[in-house]
């Protein structure tokens, strides 16, 4: 068995408008505190955690939050070589660090690679500096090209960018500029999400107030058959429904999730799956670290899969896959049901598996419902 490392970095300079991830500022855990102060003791608490973790070789470890490069190479370094010492890593262990295009110089790079990184994935989202200014984004659409170039001299295997699309204000030809935008830079990966507003948010507060309008859904799907066409141009074909890669740089990492495999999340909020078993750790920062410095578990509740459980997750996840749904999973109602999206175009057989057209991503979730009849 093998067993991938989620790290979650739960820092930010600032809040995103969009964003309902488990991160928190400085500010937000201490008054007038820096993120030196905030995270000071935050790796010694992770590398406890890690000793409940099973020592099964590791092939792959994502650096998530967040903004992981925040953190200095060295704190981020004692992970890796603690994972290493622990577990094992396999000869091609990816490990994987996100990045703030403005938090990277040449040394820190140099430095990440150093302490083990060999891949790096840039949050670029837009090259519109007026669709950056709705996500409240902070780092200079600019510094994208400089940060990958830099990456890319320093050594870096393989250099992603994350795309989104669907922001109020954001046209067609916006989006057409960003995605040309990135496929210009030297990547070999491009993750692209469609907006989603998440309640709680201020981007969600300023929709409700009417400050701001959602594209409607002709123009996301436009958005999606757009990047979709552009990347496989570009030679980066889609492995995922979000995903596109050149051949041999797909993420490894996200593949393990999606394929179910085990992984263990480190840190605040973070999600474990082992073993037909699902379990997840106290969201704060300072509950985390007090539960383990007082030799607690920071585990916030737990749930073990059913036979059943896995076989519509398996669905779930492997339908948004290249590599596609295999026909032995579906019942004959499902695949009876299935029969007219393939006349439709939505999906086709390949082999023993169902794959997804272009126009059959854009209704993902209901082949979803399809399969699991």
């Amino acid at each position: 068995m093998v067993l991938s490392f989620y790290v979650h970095i739960p820092y930010c300079i600032k809040r995103c408008g969009y964003c309902d991830f488990n991160t928190y500022t400085p500010t937000e855990l201490q008054d007038g505190a820096t993120l030196e102060i905030v995270s000071n003791d935050y790796i010694d608490a992770v590398l406890r955690e890690l000793e409940s973790a099973p020592k099964d070789q590791v092939p792959t470890i994502f650096f998530g939050g967040g903004t992981p490069s925040l953190l200095p190479a060295h704190d981020l370094g004692r992970v890796i070589t603690a994972i290493k010492a622990r577990n094992g890593l396999t000869a091609d262990c990816e490990i994987t660090l996100e990045a703030n295009p403005d938090s990277v110089t040449q040394e820190k790079l140099a430095a990440y690679l150093a302490a083990g990184f060999n891949r790096i994935s840039f949050g670029m989202q837009s090259a519109q500096p007026h669709v950056l200014a709705v996500l409240d984004r902070t780092h200079n659409p600019a510094n994208v090209k400089r940060a990958v170039d830099m990456a890319r001299a320093a050594g870096f295997q393989s250099i992603s960018v994350d795309l989104i699309y669907g922001t109020p204000g954001e046209s067609l030809e916006d989006w057409r500029s960003t995605v040309t935008e990135a496929l210009s830079l030297d990547i070999d990966h491009i993750s692209a999400y469609a907006l989603i507003v998440e309640t709680g948010t201020k981007l969600a507060a300023q929709i409700k107030r009417g400050e701001l309008t959602m594209p409607n859904d002709d123009l996301m799907a436009d958005m999606y058959l757009l990047v979709d066409q552009m990347c496989n141009d570009a030679g980066l074909n889609w492995y995922e429904l979000s995903n596109w890669a050149k051949p041999g740089k797909e993420c490894l990492h996200n593949i393990a999730y999606w394929k179910s495999a085990n992984w263990w999340g480190l840190g605040p909020g973070a999600h474990s799956h082992v073993d037909r078993k699902r379990f997840w750790n106290v969201k704060h920062p300072t509950a985390y670290k007090q539960k383990l410095f007082a030799g607690e578990s920071p585990i916030a509740d737990s749930e073990d899969l059913t036979a059943e459980q896995l076989r519509e997750e398996s669905i779930m996840l492997a339908i948004r896959m290249r590599t596609g749904l295999a026909l032995s999973l579906l019942t004959d109602a499902a695949k009876e049901n299935l029969e007219a999206y393939k006349s439709s175009g939505h999906l086709e057989i390949v082999g023993d598996a169902i794959q997804l057209t272009a126009q059959g991503r854009l209704i993902a979730d209901r082949l979803v419902r399809e399969a699991l009849a």
